[in-house]
């Protein structure tokens, strides 16, 4: 494992962890009838702390591609999931709310499910799966279930939307990390030829633009607690499955390693989900009607 990609990995976490709860601030405030459209986006690129929030997500998704780029998908994606304690550092510093027992055993299970993932799994990359039917079956599978969660969350607009779009926007965007991975192969190999006649580039830009969507859409109609961990969950579950599933990772397979590695994944999901409940994030408006409109700030 190099240090190269954990100092990357963990660099974009950080990023990503800022820069969500920057975007989730300004798009708490956009308007309903923005919801699940393109016009959502169009209206927060007229909050200058949005724009702040996307230029440091920016900047996170750069350095998880150069991560990806250096080293495998079931790697990098456990680390990539520890952005959320930088997002809560960053909450904990504008609210000024103590960490207490639920924010330090949240961050030991998180940190101490990544670390136990990494160590009994050792994942190494290995040989990408040639099968096409392989590589459709597990993209149809993560895509499937995004635009069933989405779709429900649309027709029903109930309390827990924001969660099922930013599980939705997690798998997306697990999944273009993996494509993310694969481009940076072919470009790589063949040069930027192979790279712009290939249909994985042009996946990654329309994966990432819709997963923005969808995680606007959740920060709009719920506190950051309701989405962030879904979101943080959900992303490298579908790394690590579209790793394995097509770009050969390997990960150990004796029975004690595959106990600590889904004990270490459980330890990650529970921690994500005890600091995305942590009082440190912002609740923001549930529903309702909002009371500002969108202005620079």
């Amino acid at each position: 494992m190099s240090v190269l990609v954990i100092v990357l990995s963990v660099s974009a976490a950080c990023c990503l962890g800022f820069g969500f709860v920057l975007q989730q601030a300004a798009a708490r405030h956009a308007p309903k009838s923005d919801y699940l459209s393109p016009r959502l986006l169009l209206d927060l690129m007229r909050v200058r702390s949005w724009l702040a929030g996307i230029g440091l997500m920016v900047c996170g998704m750069v350095l998880g591609a150069l991560a990806l780029g250096k080293g495998e998908v079931s790697v990098v994606e456990p680390l990539l999931a520890t952005n959320l304690l930088f997002a809560m550092a960053l909450s904990r510093h504008r609210t000024g709310q103590r960490l207490g027992r639920q924010g330090w055993a949240g961050l030991w299970l998180l940190a101490g499910g990544v670390a136990a993932f990494l160590v009994a799994g050792e994942p190494k990359g290995g040989q990408a799966v040639s099968s096409p039917l392989r590589h459709w079956l597990v993209i149809g599978v993560v895509v499937g279930l995004a635009l069933l969660l989405t779709a429900f969350a649309k027709r029903s607009r109930s309390g827990v939307s924001p969660a099922l779009l930013a599980v939705a926007a997690g798998l997306l965007y697990g999944l273009q990390d993996a494509l993310t991975r694969v481009s940076g192969q072919r470009l790589s190999d063949g040069g930027w030829a192979a790279l712009v006649t290939g249909w994985q580039p042009y996946a990654v830009l329309v994966l990432g633009v819709t997963g923005l969507i969808l995680v606007q859409s959740a920060f709009e109609t719920g506190p950051l607690r309701m989405s962030l961990p879904a979101l943080t969950a959900a992303q490298p579950l579908a790394g690590i499955a579209c790793g394995i599933g097509f770009l050969g990772d390997q990960v150990r397979t004796d029975t004690g390693a595959l106990a600590w590695q889904a004990a270490g994944l459980a330890a990650i999901v529970a921690g994500i989900v005890l600091l995305g409940l942590h009082p440190a994030m912002p609740e923001g408006p549930v529903g309702g009607r909002r009371t500002q409109s969108l202005q620079p700030h």
